[in-house]
């Protein structure tokens, strides 16, 4: 399954592109966007500060977008520690559900039961 980006990975892989300054080609490039999505996204990034424009050609990470990639930097680590630790969580609880026979018994035994209270039921 692909996994597709989200908006602030987007914005991440533009800011890498522009660290040494980078034209918008290169950008539309390097980042994987289309040129709609470029112009979107790049007026967003020189309205938040994060690059600037050097003579109209060529864009440049500010010391806010240094700042932003290194903070996404730790935000995409922890993000990752995270999603491992949350799969090994998911499959401990999986074994656990199948040692007590929860996975597959217990929908049937709620029907066995249901089925039980239904025969019981005076017509």
């Amino acid at each position: 399954m692909k996994k597709y980006r989200d908006r602030l990975q987007i914005i991440a892989d533009m800011l890498y592109t522009a660290r040494n300054g980078a034209k918008k080609t290169q950008i539309l490039n390097k980042a994987n966007l289309s040129y709609r999505l470029l112009g979107r996204y790049l007026r967003e990034v020189l309205d938040a500060g994060l690059v600037k424009s050097e003579n109209g050609t060529s864009y440049v990470l500010t010391t806010k977008g240094e700042t932003f990639l290194n903070r996404h930097i730790e935000y995409s680590e922890l993000r990752r520690s995270l999603e491992t630790n949350l799969e090994s969580i998911n499959s401990e609880k999986t074994i656990l559900e199948r040692l007590c026979g929860i996975a597959n018994g217990f929908n049937n035994n709620l029907r066995s039961l249901n089925k039980n209270k239904e025969l019981k039921r005076p017509m």
